[in-house]
C-alpha cells in the first residue's frame, strides 16, 4: 500500500486570508468536506461496488466465446457473420463510452454504474431468447452499453476515492475483471450441460450476477453522487445525515478545493486559480487532441483490445478446430484468462513504482507473439503453454488502465483521458474480431488470422512504449 502523503486545502473567502489545511490522504477520505469523516461502511460498499462491477464487465463476452459454436448454428450464423457478432464489444465500448462522463455529470457516477449493471442483467437475460441474430445483436448491444460506461468510469472513481492507491486499486479491479472474465470461460460449457445443453440458459445466467452488482450502487444512487473526474466529491449514501453543501467548489475541482498533486505545484494540479471573490475559477477542458501522449495510449488501447477480444471471441474456436474438445477448449480459455487474476494486481503496482512502463510493455509483447506462434506451429500440442503466455500478453488491458491514471494529473483530466483513451482505442478494435471472422471463412483455416493477430503485435509494442513515457496529457495539451 502507498504510504501516507500529506494534502494541502486551501479555502478563500472574500473576506479571509488563504489558510491552509493538512489532511491525510489515506483511504482519500479521512476528512472530508467541512471535517465530516465517511463512515467505513460506505468506502467498503464502494469498494464491494467496485469489484461486483468488474466482475461483470467480460461474462456478457466470454460466456459466447465458449458456446459460439452452438450459438453460430442456432441463430444460422455464417463465419462472417459470427466475426460482426465479436465485434460489437468494441463498437458499443466505443460508442457509449464517450457518453460517460456527460451521463456522470448529470446523474452521478454511482447512478451511472448501477444503471449499467442493470442494462448488463437486462441484456443478457433477453438476448438467448429473442429467436433471431438481429434480436440476438440488440440484446447484446444492450448489455454492452452498461459495461460501456462502466468501463470509463471507474478508473476515474479509483483516482478519486484512492488517489494514493491507484495502482493497487486498479491491481484490485483489474484482477476482479480477469477472474470473471475466466470464471465465465470455464464453467459456461459444464453449466450449459448441466441446464440439459440448452445454450440459451448457458448464456441467461449470467445475468444473477450482473443483478447482484446492482445492489452496493443503489445507496450512492439515492445519494446523488456527482462524478468525482467532472465535479464535486461524491456524496456519501444516504444515511439520515444530508452531506455538506458544496457550492464553494467549482466543477472540475475536488471538495474543498483539495489539491492533488504528482510532483506539481498547487496550481498546475488543479489547473485554476482563486478570481476575484475568492472562489476558484473553473478550469476548462484540456484540448486532448493536442497530447502525443493521449494518442499514443488511445492507440496502445485500441491494439491490445484488439488482441483481447480476437482471443475472447475465437481462441476456444481455434482449439477446437484443432481437435480440442469443447470442455477443454473453454477450460483453455480461462486458463488465458484467469492469467489476469494475479498478473492485474502485480503489473499495475510494479508500474507505479517505475518512471517508464515501456519495459513491461515489451515484455508482455513478447509473450504474445510467442503464443501466436504456438496456436500456428502446434495449436493443440502445446496448447496449455500457448494459453499462458496468451493470458499474459492480455495483461496489457490493466497496464493501460493503469496509464490512464497516471498521465493525468488531476480528477477531470483522468476522466478526459479515460473517455478519448477508451472510445478511440475501442474504435480502432473494432476491425480486428471482424477480420479475423472473414479470414477463417475464406481462408478455411487459421493460418491467416494468427498471422494477422502477430503482425497487430508490433506497432502496440512501440505506442505502448510512447505511452509510458514519464509525462502528464495536461502539460502537453494546454489548458
Amino acid at each position: 500500500m502507498a504510504r501516507e502523503e500529506t494534502r494541502t486545502t486551501t479555502r478563500t473567502s472574500p473576506r479571509t486570508t488563504t489558510v491552509p489545511k493538512v489532511r491525510s490522504s489515506a483511504a482519500h477520505g479521512t476528512e472530508g468536506p467541512g471535517g465530516a469523516s465517511p463512515r467505513a461502511w460506505t468506502m467498503r460498499l464502494l469498494v464491494a461496488g467496485i469489484v461486483l462491477s468488474a466482475l461483470n464487465l467480460r461474462p456478457a463476452i466470454t460466456s459466447l466465446g465458449a458456446l459460439l459454436e452452438e450459438v453460430r448454428d442456432g441463430l444460422g450464423m455464417s463465419g462472417s457473420v459470427a466475426g460482426l457478432l465479436t465485434s460489437v464489444p468494441p463498437l458499443c465500448f466505443a460508442v457509449f463510452g464517450v457518453m460517460a462522463p456527460r451521463l456522470a455529470r448529470r446523474f452521478g457516477a454511482g447512478a451511472v454504474v448501477c444503471a449499467g449493471m442493470a442494462a448488463i442483467a437486462t441484456g443478457l437475460l433477453l438476448r438467448p431468447y429473442t429467436g433471431g441474430t438481429a434480436g440476438f445483436l440488440a440484446a447484446s448491444a444492450l448489455a454492452l452499453m452498461g459495461i460501456a460506461v462502466s468501463n470509463v468510469l471507474m478508473p476515474v472513481i479509483v483516482k478519486h476515492w484512492f488517489p494514493d492507491r491507484v495502482g493497487s486499486m486498479t491491481g484490485l479491479y483489474s484482477m476482479a475483471l480477469a477472474l470473471g472474465t475466466a470464471l465465465a470461460a470455464a464453467v459456461t460449457v459444464p453449466l450449459t450441460d448441466a441446464l440439459g445443453g440448452s445454450w440459451q440458459s448457458g448464456l441467461a445466467l449470467w445475468a444473477a450476477l450482473a443483478v447482484a452488482a446492482v445492489l452496493p450502487w443503489l445507496p450512492f444512487v439515492r445519494g446523488r453522487a456527482r462524478t468525482p473526474g467532472a465535479g464535486d466529491r461524491p456524496a456519501e449514501p444516504a444515511s439520515g445525515d444530508a452531506a455538506p453543501a458544496q457550492a464553494a467548489d467549482a466543477p472540475g475541482m475536488h471538495a474543498a478545493g483539495a489539491v492533488e498533486t504528482r510532483g506539481a505545484s498547487a496550481g498546475e494540479a488543479r489547473g485554476a486559480s482563486a478570481g476575484p471573490d475568492g472562489a476558484r475559477a473553473v478550469a476548462s477542458p484540456l484540448r486532448i487532441t493536442r497530447s502525443r501522449t493521449a494518442w499514443a495510449l488511445a492507440v496502445f488501447f485500441g491494439l491490445q483490445a484488439t488482441a483481447a477480444y480476437i482471443t475472447m471471441g475465437w481462441m476456444a474456436q481455434i482449439f477446437r478446430d484443432a481437435g480440442v474438445p469443447a470442455g477443454t477448449a473453454g477450460l483453455l480459455l480461462a486458463v488465458t484468462m484467469v492469467m489476469g487474476v494475479p498478473l492485474a494486481f502485480v503489473i499495475p503496482r510494479l508500474a507505479t513504482r517505475l518512471p517508464h512502463q515501456g519495459p513491461i510493455v515489451l515484455a508482455l509483447g513478447v509473450c504474445g507473439l510467442a503464443g501466436y506462434a504456438g496456436l500456428y506451429l502446434a495449436p493443440a500440442a502445446g496448447a496449455w503453454a500457448w494459453a499462458v503466455l496468451l493470458g499474459i500478453a492480455n495483461c496489457a488491458f490493466p497496464l493501460a488502465l493503469t496509464m490512464v491514471g497516471m498521465r493525468a494529473k488531476t480528477g477531470p483530466g483522468v476522466a478526459q483521458l479515460s473517455a478519448f483513451a477508451q472510445s478511440t482505442g475501442y474504435l480502432i478494435s473494432i476491425p480486428g474480431p471482424l477480420l479475423v471472422g472473414v479470414l477463417y471463412q475464406h481462408s478455411g483455416g487459421w493460418g491467416l488470422p494468427i498471422a494477422l493477430m502477430s503482425a497487430l503485435m508490433i506497432p502496440q509494442m512501440v505506442v505502448g512504449v510512447l505511452a509510458g513515457r514519464d509525462r502528464t496529457v495536461e502539460d502537453e495539451a494546454g489548458r
